[in-house]
């Protein structure tokens, strides 16, 4: 009687939790599709809070009664243009100035010196944020079609911003539905059920609706700044680390339920079990996640909190809504692989792990070394990873309208026409400051900003504008403003102007801004990839209760990053012929690579120590090696899989982190916690848990201890 009215008790809270969950499910589901009305796209969402170019950024402002992004449209006739040519070009322009978003009046439109192009600069109003994309449609539209050999494109900043948004769009829809069915069949193969899949499949789903009602809401109210990346991201990491969670539960729940008659009592057990490792691996990767605030670039410092709310909700599913589930199917949620209460050892299931902890127990001295030296070799292609700030041609994995646009006011014009550098100088300086800046190798011109408020051939007589005793000068570079060359000119220029005694100049503009996130990026990882270790280091010695273990796990996981690295840059140059990675990919990697590849050291190490307490060091490296390796390789697979959803974007930095992440997921799995890190430790023995009393086992013990296990 007892017995069933604790069956009932448990059935009947397995019931509460599932419809609590429901019902957060329903109201949390629709968020999901709108998080794209809250994020920001811009430039100011991607530059460094503290640089020379936010400074001149906000000195902008007193010159303008708008800010604006100007599209740069391009026609070409590499024949010459035709008088016709510029009477279409003329009529284009004045259609152009009555668009909504379009700052009037519109400067005349530029011929180039060869005579086979015509420029138009679009000023856009800067407020349009997000609905700048549909101007440069709208300008698209207008300028219509390439005919009768004349081109047309849309270039500049704005039509740069506009094809980027246009991207991040595939976010809410394509980029959701490949990670669904990406997941859906790893998990057809891993459990071989028609019916299991879909209880980790419901508590993904869930974890990524409850987090996305905390980023909607934040980012409405300007808590925290969501970019089409940080979304992205977001996407994946919900349901790929989601998936290895669940993955993890379910294999020790289905271990227990060969131990125990009731659900309830099985999914007690293995809750105690699993848990301890799915919130240490949690708390890891958030805690990890949470040094990007660290970061003085907006673009890292909102992709922080987002990933980190998605890996604490998917936490908190995990742990309450998937265990209620599981309990509810009970047993026959496994069919047609029904496990039974037949005390089997969980290691008869995992035939192909029992062979690699032979060999492991064989040979781990020397697998830990070949392993260590074949990933060490790997890292030496680190000197062909290039990191860089990526030009406008090089960002799209296709060649864009925007792109084209760039490609043919280069051919034509001084190629930072429309996009030029400012530089904000006193009154007093202002002519001294022009005559250095002109003399700057890599500037094509420099020009007052004058009370017309137009750069350019001033009208006679006029005179620059003064702002609170300063003036503005744009200054035209003759390279492209997303190129190397423009990089170093920029560089020059500051330099230059800075030295005019009581010049007091700020250079700005979107090659500086590139500048100054590039040299905010070097500093961020300097600075967050050791705060990040340590935190790591911490958690791992809480976890374990040792030192030495947290140490050599670190050392295993930033040796198998740096291969990574180098593997994925011969990768991206000889295979991809990608022209190099963007100055923000090795932090983005390192901190989902070390932080994901902790987990599954986590979750073999705890289990190593668990099974240590009760048979020996060397025999519980076996025996967790044994019956974590089917599940923590199924996570992997998983976690690799879901973050190669990202390739669908035809943007090269979130293919590039995709494949980098993919790659070192499986260098961990496969490699890493397979081999190199149960062959270390078994060779070391009980001295891995320094300093604790679990290292003072005795060594002859332990080894036989270990020959007991292998036997077996």
């Amino acid at each position: 009687m007892t017995g069933g009215r604790g069956r009932w008790t448990a059935t009947l809270i397995a019931v509460a939790v599932v419809l609590g969950w429901l019902v957060v499910g329903g109201i949390a589901g629709p968020y999901s599709g709108k998080l794209g009305e809250v994020a920001t796209n811009d430039n100011a969402a991607f530059l460094p809070t503290d640089a020379e170019a936010t400074r001149a950024q906000d000195l902008s402002a007193g010159f303008l009664e708008k800010e604006t992004t100007p599209a740069l449209v391009v026609y070409e006739r590499t024949s010459g243009v035709t008088p016709a040519d510029e009477q279409r070009v003329r009529a284009d322009a004045a259609r152009f100035a009555q668009l909504p978003g379009v700052v009037s009046p519109l400067p005349p439109p530029i011929v180039s010196q060869d005579r086979q192009a015509v420029q138009v600069i679009v000023p856009i109003d800067a407020a349009e944020g997000e609905q700048i994309r549909q101007v440069v449609h709208e300008l698209r539209d207008i300028a219509g079609p390439d005919r009768d050999g004349l081109t047309v494109n849309v270039a500049g900043p704005a039509g740069l911003l506009g094809d980027l948004i246009e991207v991040f769009t595939a976010i809410d829809g394509p980029l959701l539905l490949v990670t669904l069915v990406v997941v859906l069949i790893i998990l057809l193969i891993v459990y071989r059920s028609p019916v299991l899949w879909i209880f980790p499949m419901l508590a993904a789903g869930m974890s990524y609706s409850l987090a996305s009602v905390f980023v909607y809401y934040l980012a409405k109210h300007d808590v925290i700044k969501l970019n089409g990346q940080a979304q992205g991201i977001l996407t994946v990491l919900v349901f790929g680390a989601g998936t290895d969670y669940a993955l993890l539960l379910i294999a020790r729940y289905r271990e227990e339920l060969h131990r125990h008659h009731r659900p309830w009592d099985a999914m007690k057990t293995a809750w105690r079990g699993a848990a301890p490792a799915i919130i240490a691996s949690g708390i890891t990767v958030i805690v990890s996640l949470l040094c990007l605030l660290l970061s003085s670039l907006n673009s890292n410092r909102a992709l922080g909190p987002v990933a980190a709310l998605g890996i604490a909700a998917t936490l908190l599913v995990m742990l309450t809504f998937l265990p209620a589930l599981l309990v509810l199917g009970g047993r026959w949620a496994f069919w047609p692989r029904t496990p039974r209460e037949d005390q089997a050892d969980p290691r008869a299931e995992h035939g192909i792990w029992s062979r690699i902890v032979g060999f492991v127990a064989r040979r781990s001295r020397a697998i830990w070394l070949v392993t260590a030296v074949a990933l060490a070799a790997l890292t030496l292609g680190l000197s062909q990873l290039g990191a860089t700030t990526l030009g406008q041609s090089d960002l799209f994995t296709s060649r864009t309208d925007s792109v084209a646009g760039q490609e043919a006011i280069a051919r034509h014009f001084p190629a930072g026409t429309g996009s030029p550098a400012t530089v904000f100088t006193t009154q007093a300086t202002a002519q001294q400051v022009a005559q250095v800046a002109q003399g700057v190798p890599g500037v094509a011109s420099v020009r007052p900003l004058t009370q017309q408020g137009q750069a350019g051939p001033p009208e006679e007589n006029a005179q620059p504008k003064v702002v609170d005793g300063r003036v503005e000068l744009q200054v035209t570079l003759a390279d492209p403003p997303d190129s190397d060359g423009a990089e170093r000119t920029i560089r020059d220029l500051r330099a230059a102007v800075h030295k005019v005694p009581g010049s007091d100049s700020v250079v700005g503009g979107f090659t500086a801004i590139n500048v100054d996130t590039a040299a905010a990026s070097t500093r961020d990882r300097n600075v967050i990839i050791p705060v990040v270790l340590v935190v790591i280091a911490v958690v791992l010695a809480l976890l374990l209760r040792a030192l030495l273990a947290p140490v050599l796990l670190i050392a295993t996981v930033v040796l198998s990053f740096l291969a990574t690295l180098g593997l994925c840059a011969l990768i991206f140059k000889y295979v991809l012929d990608f022209p190099g990675v963007d100055q923000s990919f090795p932090l983005f990697a390192f901190v989902f690579l070390v932080a994901l590849g902790i987990d599954y050291n986590i979750f073999l190490m705890s289990r190593v120590r668990e099974e240590s307490v009760k048979r020996g060091t060397r025999a519980g490296v076996l025996r967790g090696l044994a019956v974590t390796g089917g599940v923590i390789t199924s996570a992997g697979i998983v976690l690799a899989a879901t973050f190669s959803a990202l390739a669908v974007l035809p943007l090269v930095v979130l293919v590039e982190l995709g494949v980098a992440v993919a790659i070192g997921v499986l260098l961990d799995t496969i490699v890493v916690r397979s081999l190199l890190v149960p062959a270390l430790a078994y060779d070391i023995g009980p001295k891995i848990w320094w300093p604790s009393r679990l290292s003072r086992t005795s060594r002859a013990g332990d080894r036989a201890g270990a020959e007991v296990e292998h036997a077996r």
